[in-house]
């Protein structure tokens, strides 16, 4: 039988039908509650369970722990009501009325500008065009019914092709085929847009934004986007890497810096060998964040990469410089390694 789901504070209600999960169901019923992965892996989509009972679904421990779900939270993407409830949780406006379509493309080229790091163009057909908000997702749909998620990298202005940036990780499902087979022309299907991490643009609060690898793409097109609607809010990027060749768009970022006085760039590499002669930043990219912003209080935070980047910055700018936690935005990038913690 289906049940009712009613959202506090805005009190929007809708029905989820047996198959279905909360996360789905509100999107179906034109909700926009926040999440990003829909598996379960990255945390999201958490919110609070304020009365009724749930199934809270497989999922990693570390998106939501034992003493969160004790403490009344629940991870929406994989939740199943089995009563009537109630929830507690962000509703997400600006994707209220987005289309989420699946679309062929075509390999138009693949640029290598590091050795583990692919930037794929890719082609919609002619009469297609898709209309995202910069910083969302798109997910390509595998032969064997797997999926993989991709950030746009461009904004949403400069649509003659999207761009995804893609590192490799040895064994990967689609990143093996992408360094050792794919080729221009190839066509691709994917279904999108997803997500909800893209620029807040009806707030004045200056922004750091935060990198980890190619977790720099979703943040190339916000800022990017944020450049092309002269939006002037200070803007500090933190990109960090192990090796300074991890930062394979550094150029780039540092060109924003330099033609822009309210944006600025903060490399920081942190194992670095004597040969690249690093001379910047070291450590972790967050801790490098609290070092220059010990007061985060009147920012909002863009945070996408790695899930134990994001999740070590999310408790530590809460907790040592006073970020509000509802002005911290993030893309945790799942691999299939933290897809197989979801049990």
């Amino acid at each position: 039988m289906s049940y009712q789901v009613t959202i506090q504070p805005s009190g929007h209600s809708f029905r989820v039908e047996p198959d279905e999960t909360v996360l789905v169901a509100a999107l179906r019923e034109g909700f926009g509650l926040a999440y990003g992965c829909r598996n379960g892996a990255c945390g999201s989509c958490k919110g609070k369970l304020l009365e009724g009972k749930i199934d809270y679904g497989a999922h990693s421990d570390t998106a939501l722990t034992a003493e969160e779900q004790a403490g009344g939270l629940a991870l929406f993407c994989v939740a199943r009501p089995l009563s009537d409830i109630v929830i507690e949780c962000r509703e997400v406006a600006a994707i209220k009325d987005q289309e989420i379509k699946i679309l062929p493309c075509r390999v138009q080229a693949i640029d290598k500008p590091a050795p583990d790091v692919a930037v794929i163009s890719l082609k919609l057909p002619a009469n297609e065009r898709l209309q995202y908000l910069a910083g969302q997702y798109i997910e390509f749909m595998l032969k064997d019914g797997k999926r993989r998620s991709y950030s746009m990298a461009n904004a949403p202005h400069d649509d003659a092709l999207l761009q995804i940036h893609v590192r490799h990780l040895a064994g990967g499902l689609f990143t093996d085929h992408v360094f050792e087979k794919m080729k221009a022309r190839d066509i691709l299907r994917f279904e999108g847009p997803h997500g909800t991490f893209f620029l807040r643009e009806d707030s004045q609060k200056p922004m750091v934004l935060l990198a980890s690898g190619t977790g720099f793409a979703p943040l190339k097109a916000i800022i990017e986007h944020a450049l092309y609607k002269d939006i002037t809010r200070p803007m500090t990027l933190y990109w960090g890497g192990r090796r300074p060749r991890d930062l394979y768009m550094d150029e780039l970022a540092r060109g924003w810096a330099a033609q822009h006085a309210h944006v600025r760039y903060v490399p920081v590499v942190s194992d670095a060998l004597p040969e690249d002669a690093w001379a910047g930043r070291g450590g972790f990219v967050h801790r490098a964040v609290i070092e220059d912003f010990p007061d985060l209080s009147g920012y909002q935070v863009y945070a996408c990469g790695a899930p134990v980047v994001i999740e070590a910055a999310r408790r530590d700018f809460s907790a040592l410089c006073s970020l509000p936690p509802e002005e911290f935005y993030a893309d945790s990038f799942t691999t299939e390694a933290d897809l197989a913690k979801v049990k």
